[in-house]
């Protein structure tokens, strides 16, 4: 019943936090911010009548905080808020109080209350909102993005090593019957030597032995087991890997590096206070991402003038849309990123940190080759990239049909000119270019922060809603303790500084 939180009592030992907890303190800073937003965000989650009463939302919200930022399970969170001063204090619990929340109670806030409420964007709001009020943003005009990288709690296992496992389920149900089965089974040396096609051959040696056995076919146990095997063993003409996160997806960092896992997209200003972002699953392209906090950013309140992003950002329709939407893009231009008119466009997205092209079915480019005349005979430009595919990939996709025809090497080109790239090139030559393009190294501190600060770098939970909640208690945490540094120095009457480290 939201009508009536369960009320802080008076407590005789309130002072405590008086004495133990300084005025400075982060903590006792962050308690006086008014968090009554989480509670208009959560109405439709609460009924409002009926039902025992109901821990406070704001509570709840507060504890996902600090289990973030101290990397605690939450039965470790609840324990330790049993003795921590700090936390009961900006939990708003009495000194002496030991009778706290069950710890299941945190977990079903999260999937249950949580999951319906775009809690990231909710965040991010109101910390600009904060900001903006506070007077601690001064570049109201400037955004930097880019994206970060998050590993999966869950990583994927290779396809092998599911084979591998499928099997030995089988055989222990098949021994379960009848041990004298073992005598019959192939050698498992023929598995050992890490391929994948002789690994597939074992599997079906094995499964050729027990449907000899007619015994089996009415054990439901043996035929499950047989019908999951047998299921692995056909999947693995389309080359998948098997996890616990099925949201999470297979993402490049550059041509020989890969992650398993999300993508969190970021808008900031030059202050390093997070304007807008979006988490997606690791394949998704970065560039596609900006529109959307460009979008959020403006609605948060920063005026956009300009946005400044690598190379990952500088494609066409960015471009157009930046002259569409009355900003500058200072962001890299290449001939690997230039677009132009290509065909087969939904087929093949451009992967910025690896430099090659990646198919629909997730396969990269081996290599790359720069072919055409920049003027030819005709007077035309016609300079382009060519990209190679591994055939024997191709030859075992299963999205083959209309895209490989069966020819010695499978290849992707790119022209290299457009007159809106060659706009953006002689943007590239302008000072202004150069000045805002020296901000860019402030969002790579940010993503380190993140990383290193707030345990960004691998997921706490399995799947994206898991993830959003995480980079929103994130972002949050980090966006106010800017602030209220930003906040000291501008009271204390210190010049904001260049930002050369994060804070």
């Amino acid at each position: 019943m939201i009508s009536s939180f369960e009320q802080p009592a008076f407590s005789p030992f309130a002072d405590l936090y008086d004495i133990l907890i300084p005025q400075d303190n982060f903590w006792r800073k962050l308690h006086d911010i008014d968090f009554s937003f989480i509670i208009d965000s959560l109405q439709d989650q609460y009924t409002l009548s009926y039902g025992r009463k109901a821990v406070d939302p704001i509570r709840l919200f507060k504890m996902i905080l600090l289990k973030n930022h101290h990397k605690l399970s939450d039965r470790d969170l609840v324990h330790k808020c049993r003795v921590d001063m700090e936390m009961k204090f900006f939990l708003d619990y009495a000194p002496e109080e030991t009778s706290l929340i069950d710890p299941s109670l945190l977990s079903k806030f999260r999937t249950m209350r949580l999951a319906d409420t775009n809690v990231l964007d909710l965040l991010i709001a109101k910390t600009v909102e904060i900001a903006l009020e506070k007077g601690v943003i001064a570049s109201k005009n400037k955004l930097i993005v880019d994206a970060t990288h998050t590993a999966a709690r869950f990583q994927p296992v290779s396809i092998r090593e599911e084979l591998l496992n499928r099997c030995r389920d089988l055989r222990k149900s098949v021994y379960a019957h009848d041990e004298t089965m073992h005598d019959r089974m192939p050698s498992k040396r023929k598995a050992s030597n890490g391929i994948v096609e002789d690994v597939l051959e074992y599997c079906q040696e094995v499964v050729d032995v027990i449907e000899s056995e007619k015994k089996y076919d009415a054990l439901p146990n043996v035929q499950e087991r047989m019908n999951y095997l047998k299921e692995a063993m056909e999947e693995t003409q389309t080359e998948l890997q098997y996890s616990k996160d099925q949201d999470a997806k297979v993402g490049h960092k550059s041509a020989d590096s890969s992650f398993f896992g999300y993508k969190t997209h970021i808008a900031m200003t030059p202050e390093r206070i997070v304007t807008a972002a979006k988490v997606t699953s690791g394949e998704k392209h970065d560039g596609k991402q900006l529109d959307e906090l460009v979008e959020k950013s403006r609605e948060n309140g920063i005026e956009v003038e300009a946005v400044i992003g690598d190379g990952a950002y500088s494609e066409k329709e960015n471009l157009k849309k930046a002259g569409e939407e009355g900003y500058r893009l200072a962001a890299k231009l290449s001939a690997s990123v230039r677009h132009g008119n290509r065909k087969n466009e939904d087929k093949f997205e451009y992967n910025k940190d690896a430099g090659m092209y990646v198919c629909k079915a997730g396969h990269m480019a081996t290599r790359k080759a720069r072919g055409g005349q920049k003027k030819a005979k005709s007077g035309s430009n016609t300079q382009h990239e060519t990209y190679y595919f591994d055939v024997e990939k191709c030859k075992r996709c299963p999205l083959k049909e209309g895209c490989y025809k069966g020819t010695a090497t499978k290849t992707y080109s790119v022209k290299i000119k457009d007159p809106i790239h060659t706009e953006q090139m002689d943007f590239m030559e302008t000072e202004e270019y150069k000045e805002l393009t020296k901000e860019r190294y402030k969002i790579e501190a940010k993503n380190a922060e993140l990383k290193e600060r707030y345990g960004y770098g691998r997921s706490n939970g399995s799947g994206i809603e898991s993830m959003k909640i995480q980079g929103a208690a994130a972002i949050f945490m980090s966006n106010m303790k800017r602030i209220l540094k930003l906040e000291e120095e501008k009271i204390g009457g210190v010049r904001l500084k260049s930002e050369k480290e994060p804070s």
